[in-house]
């Protein structure tokens, strides 16, 4: 099937201003009115980033800075608001046998985690993950009934920390298993590590992650909080619970069609980045100073990537794309500049002290840009299907056959008699 080319869509989200800060004209980054400036070439969203007045240096040129976006979220902006513009289209997508990823990127505390998993206080505060749970179930519901197609829901949900891979999912393992695949960072529940293998094809596949069949939508908000349980968190200066840890919740979507030998199987990944964050202001130490290190390295690991692919965009075809310098990067390979329809919506503080940090997670956002993915749907052959029918239709032919045969001897038997 031929593949389609698709640029990565970006969007950008602003987190409110905290209530102790300065009046909102201070804001460090703000969403230019359409009709105040906007990119007509592209239809793009701008936001401007500017420092503080009091901040600003006499004859500094890098006071303003503007950047542009598929669309730009601003502090007003509801959650449904959010997923119907950024997590629908990659649920569809995943429901029509396309690969799918959608990542938050963004400073510590700019609102990544809130965004893909909500907040736990009302129902409509509610992150992309579950809506897209739930639409996935009433889809499959709408589709089956009138396609008459049947799907298999799976999910998993792995973490990269400290640059090692582990299993949020598998927390009833025996001691003796446990042992065997090895233990996670010191918690109350052994985690065991996952590892990648890579096949003939170039391809890469995560081993040992625990996989779980799901029938419904409770079924998988159940293991996605089991999940979000396990995960590695901790309270710093600018983040209350911030992530330590990178971590994709992975949906594997699988169509029969009746009376069809293929079957489409695609995978939907939402991607929860670890801030980035500076260690001067985050004044964090011990055991959280060495996970805000394998944070940002990993991030400058994934910004290479990202760079490399912009450099191949823009026709240098010959560049090494350093996908195995991280574990993160190497999960991600299909995701960027893969076979895969990928979103990424960036988060950023409103706060006048975070101009810095919005700048750069702006640059970032500009660079995955630029990068386009050759997508196609993933259907292959169902060999199970196909051994069924093939047995049916053995089964009816033999029937054919006794028949065609028992009227040939009659017929015989008559021409005898006369």
């Amino acid at each position: 099937m031929a593949a389609s080319t698709t640029r990565i869509r970006t969007f950008l989200r602003l987190r409110p201003r905290r209530a102790s800060r300065s009046a909102r004209a201070e804001a460090s980054i703000r969403a230019l009115e359409r009709d105040e400036e906007e990119d007509e070439s592209t239809r793009a969203r701008v936001v401007e980033c500017a420092r503080a007045a009091s901040e600003r240096r006499a004859g500094a040129k890098d006071a303003r800075h503007v950047f542009a976006f598929d669309d730009v979220f601003d502090e007003d902006a509801s959650q449904a608001m959010v997923f119907d513009a950024v997590g629908r289209d990659v649920v569809e997508a995943a429901l029509g046998g396309y690969n799918a990823t959608l990542f938050a990127y963004g400073q510590t505390g700019s609102g990544k985690t809130y965004t893909l998993t909500g907040g736990p206080a009302r129902y409509e505060d509610r992150g992309i993950v579950p809506r897209a749970l739930s639409l996935i179930f009433e889809r499959i519901a709408k589709i089956g009934a009138d396609e008459d197609a049947k799907f298999t829901v799976e999910v998993s949900y792995a973490e990269i920390y400290m640059e090692q891979g582990y299993d949020l999912l598998a927390t009833t393992l025996d001691e003796r298993q446990s042992a065997a695949r090895g233990y996670a960072r010191a918690s109350e529940i052994p985690l065991p590590k996952v590892r990648l293998m890579e096949d003939e094809h170039g391809c890469m596949h995560t081993m040992d992650l625990t996989t779980r069949v799901v029938s419904s939508e409770a079924e998988a908000l159940d293991l996605l909080f089991v999940g979000d349980s396990n995960r590695a968190v901790a309270e710093t200066p600018l983040n209350m619970a911030s992530s330590r840890s990178h971590c994709i919740f992975t949906i594997t979507i699988t169509r029969r069609s009746r009376g069809a030998d293929t079957l489409r199987r695609a995978k939907l990944n939402l991607v929860d980045l670890a801030g980035s964050e500076r260690v001067n202001k985050s004044r964090v130490d011990g055991a959280t100073l060495q996970e805000a290190k394998y944070i940002n390295v990993s991030l400058h690991f994934l910004e290479q990537v990202i760079v490399a692919l912009q450099e191949r965009a823009d026709g240098n075809e010959n560049i090494h794309v350093p996908y195995r310098n991280s574990l993160m990067t190497t999960m991600l390979r299909d995701s960027l500049g893969g076979n895969c329809q990928t979103v990424m919506i960036a988060t950023a503080s409103a706060d006048d002290g975070a101009f810095d940090e919005s700048v750069s997670t702006c640059r970032f956002a500009q660079r995955v840009r630029k990068i386009s993915n050759e997508v196609f749907m993933n259907e292959e052959l169902d060999v199970d299907m196909l051994i069924a029918r093939l047995k049916e239709e053995n089964k009816r032919l033999r029937v054919e056959l006794a028949l065609l045969r028992r009227v040939e001897s009659s017929e015989n038997d008559a021409l005898e008699l006369e």
